[in-house]
């Protein structure tokens, strides 16, 4: 099989280890803190050292099979993929969520690199199987599973995307205030903010919104408890804690979003208004007095290897 042209990027992330190191400059320091703290240093020393026996591994198998690039997370909003690069992840959940995010439609290979340690819902292959997987998806024969994205634009043209969720609300407890506009209806609203999830992330921080509503509701079963299909043309919003009054209402608290029925969001709030995706909360976008965000689908998908 040629390889000609065929580029891999690995993508990695900072053990705990190597994020304490940073943090105190030196190992014997972090060392000294953990002892100190009655943690476990055995248990940081073991999952870095397999971690980066993963890395090598996974290095040695794909360099004979074309071009080899390697990146760590936080370099990945600069990074320009090509659309022909195939994507190698060395978990956990998170990075595989952080990296689909810069890409358009890119084969994703996901390894878990600790089984024992990490459950890798996300996280479909070892080591072991990186060769033939890497082989048949080079080939275009690996079977995968395609990702929608949730997309907001703002008034003055910033763009984000969501693989998992969007968050658009207050930056720290306070109340968000904004209009809501969602299926030919509009209401004031008081809450604790939006979250707005694709099926990729419906079993995520959506599901914890819809398990607390349930269980002031009393109701024990939803057709959306366990989620629904990553490839869903819609995404489903949900509002935290709506406050009805005078002035606010509640009525337009939770439905399904598509191209054909937007939701559109007005900020009311003079400051510390916010928007993030996937839980990057320093990567945001600010929803102040005067901003407007309309929230629809991606044309950017995702395409993870399974």
């Amino acid at each position: 099989m040629s390889t000609q042209g065929k580029r891999f990027v690995l993508v990695t992330r900072k053990t705990r280890l190597l994020e304490l190191i940073e943090r105190f400059n030196t190992w014997p320091q972090a060392k000294f803190y953990l002892e100190h703290s009655n943690a476990d240093v055995s248990d940081y020393l073991a999952e870095h050292d397999l971690y980066q026996k993963r890395l090598d591994e996974a290095e040695r198998i794909l360099k004979p099979l074309g071009r080899l690039q390697k990146i760590e997370r936080s370099f990945l909003p600069n990074y320009q993929f090509s659309a022909e690069d195939v994507v190698v992840i060395i978990g956990q959940d998170g990075l595989v969520a952080n990296a689909l995010k810069y890409l358009d439609g890119n084969p994703v290979i996901a390894i878990n690199p600790d089984p024992d340690r990490w459950d890798g819902k996300l996280l479909p292959f070892e080591v072991g199987n990186l060769k033939d997987v890497a082989l048949k998806t080079m080939a275009d024969i690996a079977d995968s599973k395609t990702i929608t994205f949730v997309e907001a634009r703002t008034n003055d043209g910033q763009v984000m995307l969501g693989v998992n969720d969007l968050f658009i609300g207050p930056k720290s407890h306070t109340s968000a205030r904004y209009n809501i506009h969602w299926n030919g209806q509009s209401e004031c609203h008081s809450s604790s903010g939006i979250i707005i999830s694709t099926g990729f992330g419906s079993t995520g921080w959506f599901q914890s919104i819809l398990a607390g509503a349930m269980g002031v509701s009393g109701l024990s079963e939803h057709e959306l408890a366990h989620g629904f299909a990553w490839d869903t043309k819609s995404v489903q919003f949900a509002v935290r804690e709506p406050f009805p009054s005078n002035t606010t209402g509640t009525d337009l608290v939770f439905g399904s979003i598509n191209n054909d029925n937007p939701l559109s969001l007005e900020s009311l709030m003079p400051e510390n208004g916010v928007m993030f995706s996937d839980g990057i909360q320093n990567d945001f976008i600010a929803f102040n007095s005067g901003c407007s965000v309309e929230i629809g689908l991606s044309d950017r998908v995702g395409r993870l290897i399974i």
